[in-house]
């Protein structure tokens, strides 16, 4: 759980956005994993999901159980949103490093992520989930081919947030970022927070509830979630920020 915001903008808001522009590298895999060149720059001590230790055992066992420590995640495929075709795919430290890093280095949103500073500091909180055990999942989100924002998808049970909230076993949490300027004040956040809690939901049958926590200063993010379908359970203290908790119910996702 990182001691920030992960949330999205919507309509008017603005968090975590970008200035920086999408790359334009002219490296093959970028072309093959999300079939159009984007634009890339070469330009925490936290408490996260990982600081939770699992037996070997567990982890083996959850990881082969249907909806387990999303490992899956990799083969959910795109879905069809409002805004175009948008796909979840995992990060790749040697192709989205400079990417990811020019976002954590926007002071929009380093103000909530506390990830801004040199490129080792983003890709230690990349590899710490891509090396870990699976509950956490660092992705870009591809809209019509072109990566423009950044998600963690998490076992929220298995995460220290579990501490601050009564959670239920395969409850799925989401932090996001919106990373292109061009992206924001148009409703992108709340489009794509709903497509993702709903693929959640269609792609892991044990999960009955996915949930956020953004930073209650942020309004415009909190308000995006609430345009999504999530509804707003509590206000909870993590480490370093006072947050909403917000969820997206299964058996709700038809109403709201």
């Amino acid at each position: 759980m990182p001691p920030t915001d992960a949330s999205a903008g919507t309509g008017p808001v603005t968090a975590h956005p970008d200035s920086a522009g999408r790359r334009t590298d002219t490296a093959s895999p970028q072309l093959s994993r999300f079939g159009r060149l984007t634009v890339e720059d070469d330009d925490p001590g936290s408490e996260d999901t990982l600081d939770l230790c699992l037996p070997a055992h567990f982890i083996a066992l959850y990881a082969e159980a249907p909806g387990g420590l999303l490992s899956r995640l990799a083969t959910w495929g795109p879905v069809t949103t409002p805004a175009g075709s948008f796909q979840l795919v995992p990060v790749r430290i040697d192709q989205d490093l400079p990417l990811v890093h020019r976002w954590m280095n926007d002071p929009v949103v380093a103000e909530f992520w506390e990830l801004a500073g040199p490129r080792n500091r983003t890709e230690d909180h990349l590899r710490a989930q891509l090396h870990g055990d699976g509950r956490s999942v660092p992705c870009l989100g591809v809209l019509d081919g072109t990566p423009m924002s950044y998600w963690e998808i998490y076992r929220a049970d298995l995460d220290p947030l579990a501490r601050h909230y009564p959670a239920r076993p395969h409850d799925t949490g989401i932090h996001l970022l919106i990373g292109d300027a061009a992206d924001r004040g148009r409703g992108l956040g709340s489009a794509l927070l709903r497509a993702v809690a709903d693929l959640i939901l269609d792609r892991c049958p044990t999960c009955a509830r996915v949930v956020s926590e953004p930073d209650l200063r942020n309004t415009p993010s909190v308000a995006a979630f609430l345009s999504a379908g999530f509804r707003y359970a509590a206000e909870v203290d993590l480490p370093g920020k006072r947050a909403a908790l917000v969820i997206r119910d299964r058996v709700l996702r038809d109403v709201l």
